[in-house]
């Protein structure tokens, strides 16, 4: 039957067999890599590293094979892999896991069950990226307000954070200028998106009309 097809293993490998394999690593991999580019910022580097890590990884499963001293040194290049690379972000990392599931799947024999289970997990990450699933209605944004030294920055603009933000954090001051202004670093969350330019607006006429800037955060909580 079908779910009993899936879970079929490939045991007694061959040169034909290798190569089908090799293939279809090659195809997995092009379905997670496009699943990664799906609405994201992305560099070719990594997508083409997403290609072939399926590749990769099945030919050192098959290679190790029951080696278990092959098996241990393998397992040590992957570790000073992974510490000799840069965080990425959550997506990243999920996106490599799978690649290297699937390698796996494919290098010990269950070729079937490798195109489902990236068949499944890309359909299901492009649907989500597709819906609201995670979003936040009111996203927070940086707010950088550059005021005078003469201006007591303490509740200055409370009332207006109070007319038009929801939730208002100073994440913290420093000053500029040789010390004769001091900026103001807040993450805000606006009631309404539409009202952001009034108030820039009611900022500018509290603080001289100096710089203010507003933006999306800059921030690592994506990263794993």
């Amino acid at each position: 039957m079908f779910p009993e097809a899936i879970l079929t293993q490939i045991t007694d490998w061959t040169t034909a067999s290798f190569l089908i394999a090799l293939c279809v690593s090659l195809g997995v991999g092009l379905m997670i890599a496009a699943s990664y580019m799906f609405r994201n910022v992305y560099t070719k580097g990594f997508a083409v590293t997403l290609v072939l890590m399926p590749m990769v990884v099945q030919v050192i499963i098959c290679v190790v094979n029951g080696n278990l001293g092959t098996g241990v040194a393998v397992m040590g290049a992957f570790s000073l892999v992974r510490f000799r690379s840069a965080p990425g972000s959550a997506r990243e990392i999920t996106s490599i896991f799978l690649a290297m599931a699937v390698g796996i799947a494919v290098g010990v024999g269950y070729i079937a069950l490798a195109v489902l289970m990236a068949v499944v997990f890309c359909a299901v990450s492009m649907a989500l990226y597709l819906l609201p699933f995670g979003e936040m209605k009111n996203a927070e944004k940086d707010l950088k307000i550059t005021i005078p030294e003469s201006l007591d920055y303490t509740g200055v603009f409370d009332d207006l954070f109070e007319k038009y933000a929801r939730r208002t954090e100073l994440i913290g001051v420093r000053t500029t200028n040789m010390g004769s202004l001091y900026r103001l670093h807040y993450r805000v969350s606006l009631k309404n998106a539409a009202e952001e330019k009034a108030f820039i607006d009611d900022l500018r006429c509290r603080n001289g009309n100096l710089e203010i800037s507003i933006g999306r955060p800059v921030s690592g909580r994506e990263e794993l």
